[in-house]
């Protein structure tokens, strides 16, 4: 629902199957139809960009920075998305954003990858926000007492919703303390 399916063709797979960005690259991908293109990494997206287009690029901000680095266009990308680390405004700077939908994503495994979207609008911005939950998920900002805080005021992020795990394989003292109880939603779990 956060995707227009209809600004994009074919999928770079650039991440390790043993990164959790890629299960958004394959099976996101396969759910819509659409085509995947599997490279070595992100880095040799160089060698293609330029020839495919409308395409879908999943990838941490440190590879879309190299990559502008080295003056690679983006032109033929329908939609960007940069999740893993904080994007630093100069990359944001240096990116169509008027032309292309450019995302930032974020979320822990613990929540199936991506838990919130914000959509990059212009070119300026003093930093990055992670934006509003996905669709069938909320985020709560919770003090030690699992309140919500009030706005301006430090807490801590929790997630829930459909794509939260049930815990750990294995390691139940280790579920217990980070998979706890959803006080806003009866028999739900949420993850610090």
């Amino acid at each position: 629902a956060e995707f227009d399916s209809t600004r994009f063709d074919t999928v770079y797979a650039v991440t390790s199957y043993c990164f959790d960005l890629s299960v958004f690259e394959i099976f996101y991908t396969l759910s819509t139809g659409k085509k995947i293109k599997i490279l070595k990494n992100g880095l040799e997206l160089k060698n293609h960009i330029e020839k495919d287009k409308n395409t879908l690029i999943n990838t941490v901000p440190s590879v879309v920075s190299q990559l502008l680095e080295e003056n690679v266009s983006f032109d033929s990308v329908g939609i960007l998305n940069m999740a893993g680390e904080p994007i630093a405004p100069n990359i944001i700077q240096r990116l169509p954003v008027d032309k292309i939908e450019v995302y930032n994503l974020y979320g822990p495994s613990e929540d199936t990858t991506y838990s919130t979207y914000f959509k990059i609008k212009q070119k300026e911005y003093p930093s990055i926000p992670i934006g509003k939950p996905i669709t069938n998920s909320q985020v709560y900002i919770l003090d030690a007492q699992l309140q919500v805080v009030s706005r301006g005021v430090f807490g801590k992020i929790y997630v829930a919703g459909d794509g939260v795990a049930r815990g750990y394989l294995n390691k139940p003292e280790l579920t217990a303390e980070k998979f706890v109880t959803n006080p806003f939603k009866s028999g739900k779990i949420m993850y610090d």
